[in-house]
């Protein structure tokens, strides 16, 4: 089945989230759909999906032009969508999962669940999925759930596939199984569109690739094009994709974390008996699947958690007991996973939220009074110092881009007296652009003689970034690895294989 999407355009009021786009999909190929977040790929497959309506343009199925009222429609018409974040229901079973909303019946309109396991069983054993249809699903490692959505789409009969950011839970083994499963499929006849901003995973999948930059189709590329030939196209010039950083010269140990656990509000233990050391001057980057306590462990150092036990102790300083405030004062500098959520008030000026924390001593006040021509003098300061593209200093935060954003909220915490910076997912939906200026800050940071701890979930950057790599698995760490270790041995780490 051709699929071809043709002069798509979809505004939300004045964005123009996809603008007169074209794309083709053909039977047995890989047709990767390259570009940042926010560059409108998913806008443009949920428009295919009949989540959207298009504005103009559109879709046509062996040159017949349909129009899909929602996902019901797109599935009946041989579509399949498999979602970045899994469509599926914990305590269901994989075939009571799989036929939910086409349920096969028997006399009297009972569910046929023995014909639902045939279904499931005969899709796994064709492509050698490995899928036990009475599984329950959320007992299933990540990547086998995963499976279980590409087996609900196929069991529909779904000739063109969509993969929307499919390995973004997923460890390299799975990432690796995945692109396996990719290329069956394509090779079985099946028109593949694979959504990603993975440089390395278009060069592995890739037939044909089509590149799309704020909601453009900016070209096409070949699969032969170099990484760095791929990312000019998705930014829009030369970036240098590797991390430049001199060896660590570490010294003394000024972070020291001992036997933390940190509980959540259902009293899970989701930190468990986690120690650790930085030196000054080095990199730690903690590696892992989201969703293995790394979010909780950097939240239980800045304070956000009341049941923690343990130790945490900045340069001779016991932060247990301490609170948020005091930790900051300290030293503590906090870059946190959300930063629309937690690292900016959206509605304050850029100047604003440059001195979040601070706005109550000097420079930034005098007494009771803010000093508002100094806030002016720093902000424009670090406006230029961190190239934060804005029409001025009294711009809505919320109204910068995802790489502007962040880059306030880096100026901010860099700009204080710090002992130490912990950093999670710093480099989170921003263009290769801003990854690369980002990168830049914190190995300057690190040759300041500072400690840095980093949470990363992108498997190169952790390697490029880091002088040491610690890697968690439910909650524990698994083990603390130098930076150049191969990427398979990360991966079964990843996977909860003790190093």
């Amino acid at each position: 089945m051709r699929l071809e999407l043709k002069g798509i355009t979809k505004r939300f009021g004045s964005l123009v989230a996809n603008d007169s786009v074209n794309l083709v999909a053909e039977p047995g190929q890989i047709h990767c759909l390259l570009g940042e977040n926010g560059a409108g790929k998913s806008t443009l497959m949920n428009v295919l999906y009949g989540l959207y309506q298009a504005d103009a343009g559109e879709i046509l199925i062996d040159g017949r032009v349909v129009k899909f009222s929602g996902p019901g429609d797109a599935m009946a018409a041989g579509i399949g969508m498999v979602h970045q974040h899994f469509m599926l229901i914990p305590v269901f079973t994989v075939a009571e999962n799989v036929i939910l909303g086409h349920e096969p019946t028997k006399a009297l309109g009972f569910l046929n669940m023995d014909e639902a396991r045939k279904r499931v069983r005969e899709i796994s054993d064709r492509f050698g999925f490995d899928v036990d249809p009475d599984a329950i699903v959320g007992e299933l490692p990540v990547g086998v759930q995963q499976r279980v959505e590409i087996i609900k789409a196929l069991i529909g009969d779904a000739q063109v596939l969509v993969f929307d950011e499919p390995t973004a839970v997923l460890t390299p083994q799975e990432t690796d199984e995945l692109m396996a499963i990719m290329k069956q499929l394509r090779d079985a006849g099946k028109a593949i569109v694979f959504i990603t901003h993975k440089l390395r995973e278009v060069k592995e999948v890739a037939d044909k690739i089509t590149v799309i930059r704020l909601g453009k189709v900016v070209g096409e590329a070949k699969p032969t094009s170099t990484q760095a030939e791929l990312a000019s196209m998705m930014v829009g010039r030369a970036v240098d994709l590797d991390v430049n950083k001199t060896p660590a010269k570490p010294a003394d140990v000024k972070f020291s974390v001992k036997n933390l656990e940190v509980f959540n509000h259902l009293g899970q233990k989701v930190v468990d008996d986690v120690s650790f050391d930085i030196h000054a001057g080095e990199i730690l980057v903690f590696a892992g699947v989201q969703g293995n306590g790394q979010t909780e462990l950097t939240e239980a150092i800045l304070g956000l958690h009341t049941r923690v036990h343990g130790s945490i102790v900045l340069d001779g300083h016991e932060l247990i007991g301490q609170s948020v405030k005091h930790r900051l004062d300290w030293g503590l500098g906090f870059v946190p996973e959300d930063r629309t959520l937690d690292g900016l008030v959206a509605d304050f000026s850029i100047a604003e939220n440059l001195m979040l924390d601070r706005s109550d001593r000097k420079p930034f006040a005098k007494g009771l009074l803010l000093q508002l021509k100094y806030l002016a003098e720093f902000a424009a300061e670090k406006v230029k110092q961190f190239d934060i593209r804005t029409q001025g200093i009294n711009q809505r935060a919320g109204a910068l881009s995802g790489g502007n954003q962040q880059k306030v909220v880096l100026a901010r915490e860099l700009s204080r007296e710090l002992r130490i910076l912990v950093a999670s997912q710093p480099t989170r939906g921003l263009d290769v652009g801003s990854i690369e200026f980002v990168h830049e800050q914190i190995v300057a940071t690190r040759d300041q003689g500072l400690p840095v701890m980093i949470v990363a979930t992108e498997l190169d950057e952790a390697t490029q970034l880091g002088d040491r790599i610690a890697v968690m698995y439910r909650g524990k760490i698994v083990g603390i690895v130098p930076a150049d270790t191969e990427r398979a041995r990360l991966g079964q780490m990843m996977a909860g294989v003790v190093a």
